[in-house]
């Protein structure tokens, strides 16, 4: 069976969820974790860094470091229960790290004794044993050779991998991780295992077996949102709650992004599927080769009724000023709303 995954994706707060939530109502997709974000490949030190760091910054030594941090970050991953990013032994599957030590296994090329200045940076144990060991040293050293103290001793890890053979390994690994949380479904959704500023990657990590859908919303219920009521319950999102501030955040944030012209993404705006959602619904549906009968449950999980909430708050007289600052400066990322109404941040919903 051809694991699929379906990844949303979106800016921090622009209702990526929505599309998460809708696409849970197919049959034969699979959402056991509906408020969960897959970071393996972009979190620091995942897949992306590793390929970086592998492809563009190798050197005679640095793969032995950039394979240990991978492979320590994935173990924390699977481990630490509670880190809400965490936890793959439960959210993933308990052979998460047997794959990921597969995939490490594909990509490493020598193994032999060796040591350079990274396995030497002392932690808390290194100072310990060399404490320990100094006395002796000082008493024996003329008759007995020590072993050098570093912090690995478990032989150099290399590899001066070629593109297509790392991106081959990183696509195996990736299936491998499809396979441990399909189940019985053809499709698993997984929020977050792109971003928008990796989308360009994606051919090569991907062949057919993976569909993103990038969603934007009006940058002006997004900052209103973030500022007066996620803020208040300890739910906000990494933006500036000065409005100028904000304004050029975002812009440098959209900027950054790299071109992505792949025909496995398609990009919406979260107020299409309240304001268009029979043709948003088409759209996505084509995107993914579905069809309207395989949408079994319907509004069990994203019902633009209630969503309607969540929009055109920035309408309020009291947020003029600031809204004023965004309609200036972010012109080109306001949705087009097709009528006016005049929804309540008090009356939103999460």
């Amino acid at each position: 069976m051809s694991i699929k995954a379906i990844i949303t994706c979106g800016y921090m707060g622009s209702g990526s969820s929505a599309v998460t939530d809708l696409m849970a109502e197919y049959e034969q997709c699979i959402n056991d974790h509906a408020d969960f974000e897959f970071v393996f490949l972009h979190c620091p030190n995942g897949v992306f860094d590793l390929e970086d760091k592998l492809l563009i910054g190798n050197n005679a030594v640095r793969s032995d470091e950039a394979i240990r941090s991978f492979r320590h970050t994935m173990k924390q991953l699977f481990d630490k229960k509670y880190w809400w990013v965490g936890h793959y032994k439960a959210v993933v599957g308990s052979e998460f790290m047997t794959v990921t030590d597969r995939f490490i296994d594909r990509i490493i090329q020598y193994r032999f004794s060796g040591y350079w200045y990274y396995h030497e940076n002392a932690d808390a144990k290194m100072i310990f044993r060399l404490c320990l060991q100094k006395p002796l040293r000082i008493m024996f050293g003329k008759f007995y050779r020590f072993r050098k103290i570093t912090k690995y001793n478990d032989q150099l890890y290399m590899s001066y991998i070629q593109p297509d053979d790392y991106y081959r390994a990183a696509r195996e690994y990736i299936k491998d991780v499809f396979k441990l949380m399909a189940k019985d479904g053809d499709y698993v959704i997984l929020d977050q295992l792109l971003l928008p500023f990796n989308l360009f990657r994606m051919d090569h990590y991907f062949h057919h077996n993976a569909y993103a859908i990038v969603v934007s919303r009006d940058p002006r219920d997004m900052y209103i949102l973030n500022k007066y009521a996620w803020s208040k319950k300890d739910l906000s999102v990494p933006y500036p709650l000065d409005v100028n501030l904000f304004c050029k955040y975002y812009r440098d944030l959209r900027n950054m992004e790299k071109s992505a012209d792949s025909k496995q993404i398609l990009r919406i705006y979260f107020e299409d599927l309240i304001y268009q959602y029979d043709s948003t619904v088409a759209r996505i549906e084509k995107h993914l080769n579905f069809t309207s009968t395989q949408h079994t449950h319907q509004f069990t999980r994203f019902n633009p009724e209630r969503s309607f909430k969540n929009t055109q708050l920035f309408r309020d007289a009291k947020y003029e000023k600031e809204v004023s600052v965004i309609e200036k400066e972010l012109y080109e990322y306001l949705y087009d709303f097709p009528y006016i109404v005049n929804n309540k941040v008090e009356d939103t919903i999460n």
